[in-house]
């Protein structure tokens, strides 16, 4: 994968290239990249080509719905806050110390977070934010993994090294050629459905690390109806964050 930046309306897009094994092209634009996947049999000539195309198509777009791909600002949580993730409730207690660093615990469902006052606004929410999703994360991962152990044993059967659930906003999961499956935080704010789509798509990678015809074979086998899933993600994703 390569990446570059590229500037739009003053705002700087940070663009992923991915080479690999497909039939096609793809793009989309999202707050804060632009991910471009190409097939690898292309030359050098035509992979220039397709590129410049497929930047030219997320300029415009960016420019025909400035609102649309906005940076969203940081959620701003406050002391006695409540913040839903899933069918669960947290409450937040927030305290500011003269310290250098940041740290958090969690009794039940309270989040006590221990937050820098020597740092900006937006330090702190991004403290604050990293956080929340890491403390969640610990509580649910036992969760999600049990769910993607009952999905491979249904669909794929195939063996998986490690699950993480890590606070990544950039995407929505990844699987490494190892076996180690990565999750963002994102995935708990889902449906149950787009849950189970989530997990589906990265288990197929087990077998396919790529998006080619025969990886979305293997994810149409297990779930037939998964394009209204990512047709959910496509609309609801953005929201979808601590």
């Amino acid at each position: 994968m390569k990446t570059e930046i590229i500037k739009v309306n003053g705002e700087d897009y940070q663009v992923r290239i991915i080479i690999e094994d497909r039939i096609d092209s793809k793009v989309s634009v999202n707050q804060k990249i632009i991910s471009m996947h190409l097939p690898d049999c292309l030359s050098r000539e035509e992979l220039f080509r397709e590129l410049l195309k497929m930047k030219l198509w997320a300029r415009q777009k960016i420019l025909e719905n400035p609102g649309k791909f906005q940076r969203r600002p940081l959620k701003e949580y406050k002391d006695g806050h409540e913040i839903v993730v899933g069918s669960e409730k947290y409450t937040l207690r927030i305290q500011h110390f003269d310290k250098s660093s940041s740290s958090a615990r969690m009794d039940g469902n309270t989040l006590f977070l221990s937050i820098s006052s020597n740092l900006t606004e937006m330090q702190k929410s991004k403290h604050i934010s990293t956080l929340i999703s890491r403390c969640i994360a610990r509580k649910k991962l036992p969760e999600v993994k049990k769910r993607v152990e009952e999905l491979n044993r249904l669909y794929f059967q195939k063996d998986i090294k490690k699950v993480f659930l890590k606070h990544n906003q950039s995407n929505w999961g990844s699987c490494s050629e190892k076996g180690n499956i990565n999750f963002s935080t994102r995935l708990l704010f889902a449906p149950p459905d787009v849950f189970d789509y989530l997990c589906i798509h990265e288990l197929a990678h087990l077998s396919e690390q790529n998006h080619s015809k025969q990886f979305w074979a293997l994810v149409e086998k297990a779930m037939p109806d998964y394009k209204e899933k990512e047709k959910w993600i496509k609309e609801n994703g953005a929201s979808c964050n601590f």
